[in-house]
């Protein structure tokens, strides 16, 4: 068998972990893609990748998760690397507070933390296996900043990022965890709420030092520099062309 990495990439039908799937395989990694739905789209792009293969789960679901990562191991034999980009997150104003119930925290919290932790608990042997293993989770700028979607996606991506430290203290040196913290990204996420992305366009590229708002690709680079920065864990790289230095 080839002994070339393969990296599972949750949530890469489209988007970001589309851009991040296609990065990957150009650097020759074999490619799992996942999603929770979009079933189509995810075929299609790992029939398009030089070597990959596509299967449909739900990363909440923790038997999901743990099928997810078998389905790695027996079309490959070997996990080298995790990307946990799989989300979710409702539009809800920031001072809204009734808006952001109980039903809007759970489904939050279920995908953007306790999926990634399933994630990594169904990963972690295949990735210690593998001497080199590398977890690199999709985080926010908003984890660290007033701002973003909602609050609960907010203080979601507040959690990835602590979780992040956290697993990196404990499970080097065979694995190391980082995250990279998208801002502003031009992405189907806004779909549904196109005012919102317009006026956050306009005022990301008047008041960010690179003039314009990021793409899936931009994300994907430093994602694929993660995983190969094998001096590096326990960071949060911040890919917001340079919004946060202003």
């Amino acid at each position: 068998m080839s002994e070339s990495r393969v990296a599972l990439v949750t949530g890469s039908s489209s988007g970001i972990g589309a851009a991040v799937a296609e990065r990957l395989a150009a650097e020759g990694i074999r490619v799992v893609v996942n999603s929770a739905r979009s079933a189509e789209a995810g075929r299609e792009l790992a029939a398009r990748l030089p070597d990959a293969v596509y299967v449909q789960g739900d990363v909440s679901d923790a038997e999901d998760a743990r099928r997810i990562v078998r389905t790695a191991i027996d079309a490959y034999g070997r996990l080298d690397v995790l990307v946990n980009n799989a989300g979710v997150t409702r539009f809800i104003p920031l001072d809204d507070l009734e808006a952001a119930d109980a039903r809007a925290w759970r489904e939050i919290f279920d995908v953007n933390v306790v999926g990634a932790w399933q994630m990594i608990t169904a990963a972690v042997p295949h990735l210690r296996a593998s001497g080199a293993g590398s977890v690199v989770n999709i985080s926010s700028v908003s984890a660290t900043r007033a701002l973003g979607s909602s609050v609960p996606y907010a203080v979601s991506k507040a959690a990835v990022n602590h979780m992040t430290r956290l697993l990196a203290s404990q499970l080097g040196p065979s694995v190391r965890v980082n995250a990279v913290a998208p801002g502003l990204i031009d992405t189907p996420w806004y779909e549904g709420a196109e005012e919102v992305w317009e006026s956050s366009r306009e005022w990301i590229t008047e008041n960010t030092p690179l003039r314009r708002v990021g793409t899936p690709q931009d994300v994907a680079e430093a994602t694929l520099y993660l995983v190969n920065a094998a001096y590096t864990t326990g960071d949060v790289l911040t890919v917001d062309g340079g919004r946060h230095v202003v």
